[in-house]
């Protein structure tokens, strides 16, 4: 099959033929027909994440159909429709059997601990546990897009942070899961607002819909700002990015039981923060909520929004490459935040 393969960090991957997934027992072989380039791809490509192992084929958000499936696959059959959670639980733990395969000590990670979806095929393991059908009136590319981002966004605020109609969600960072978190607040009625210093990121925040966008770079404190303009402080704040500066503004742009959840993945030198316990935490008693990925379990939900139309998908995708571009695609993550999602929607060429 032809592939994306990464030989070397931080240099382009190669477009190359490697050999075709086996097809396991517990398994089923995947033909991808989408798959989103994703921030957690660019954190691989550039050597920080200890999962990843060279030669490596990276690629987590995806959707195709099943062309293999293993002797023990009770669930699915060959030619459905599919996508599939990037953490992939073992299904039998007490973490997975309650919802909670994110945390799973028995998990793989596609596109970091096990190949990944920038290829034409793809093995998923455990699948009768971690496969998600699609319903036939949902396009690939939209489960693609939905795949990592989206998901991760829907749990943060619906499950993890809990976000009420009526409240305000601050979103620090409006590049792929920043901008999915603005959609899906908008949906679920609460008012949002955009934080990026990314002039575009800033234009789609507000085309889909946030009701305040900011540039931090034109405010000494970003976050008395948001204070300010919500009367106290939002009542959620989300930091897509994982880096000091936005987790420090974020968790100080709350009103007193604020919630701030984590939702980019702090790497480097951004893995430990300082942080005011006695005022923050104490004081203002706010509450600091980590999240990542969304199960198998979850999708269900989702999907519905997006099929009644409550989540528009399609605006959230703003490029479509093909598999040999890989690498161009990796470069618009070098600011700090990309705007919208990027999908590759050709694996042959």
């Amino acid at each position: 099959m032809k592939a994306s393969v990464l030989h070397k960090f931080r240099t382009p991957p190669n477009f190359e033929e490697v050999d075709d997934p086996v097809c396991r027992p517990k398994s089923v072989v995947v033909e991808l027909k989408a798959c989103g380039v994703c921030r957690s791809d660019h954190h691989a490509w550039l050597g920080n994440d200890p999962d990843v192992e060279l030669p490596h084929i990276m690629g987590h958000e995806l959707a195709g159909v099943i062309v293999e499936i293993g002797s023990e696959i009770k669930e699915f059959s060959v030619g459905d429709r599919v996508t599939v959670p990037f953490i992939l639980g073992c299904g039998l733990c007490s973490d997975c059997q309650t919802g909670n395969s994110t945390i799973c000590d028995h998990q793989e990670t596609i596109g970091f601990t096990i190949r990944g979806g920038f290829a034409q095929f793809v093995e998923i393991r455990f699948a009768d546990f971690n496969l998600v059908s699609l319903p036939g009136s949902l396009s690939f590319e939209i489960a693609a897009a939905m795949g990592c981002r989206v998901t991760t966004a829907f749990r943060a605020l619906t499950d993890r942070a809990c976000l009420s109609a009526g409240e305000w969600l601050a979103v620090f960072g409006c590049g792929g899961v920043g901008t999915s978190a603005v959609v899906i607040a908008k949906a679920m009625g609460a008012k949002v607002i955009g934080i990026d210093i990314n002039s575009f990121a800033l234009k789609k925040a507000s085309d889909l819909g946030a009701d305040i966008v900011l540039d931090p770079a034109k405010f000494k404190n970003i976050w008395q700002e948001v204070r300010d303009l919500t009367n106290g402080g939002v009542h959620v704040s989300l930091d897509a990015l994982g880096e000091e500066v936005t987790f420090q503004n974020s968790i100080r742009s709350l009103r007193k039981l604020g919630r701030h959840i984590q939702v980019g993945m702090p790497t480097a030198d951004n893995a430990i923060v300082s942080l005011d316990l006695l005022d923050l935490i104490y004081s203002r008693q706010l509450k600091i909520i980590g999240t990542r990925g969304m199960a198998s379990s979850g999708f269900e939900p989702l999907i519905k929004m997006i099929y009644d139309g409550s989540i528009k998908m399609d605006s959230l995708i703003t490029r479509k490459v093909k598999l040999s571009q890989v690498h161009e695609s990796m470069l618009q993550f070098r600011t700090k935040s990309e705007s919208g999602i990027t999908i590759i929607n050709n694996f042959s060429m």
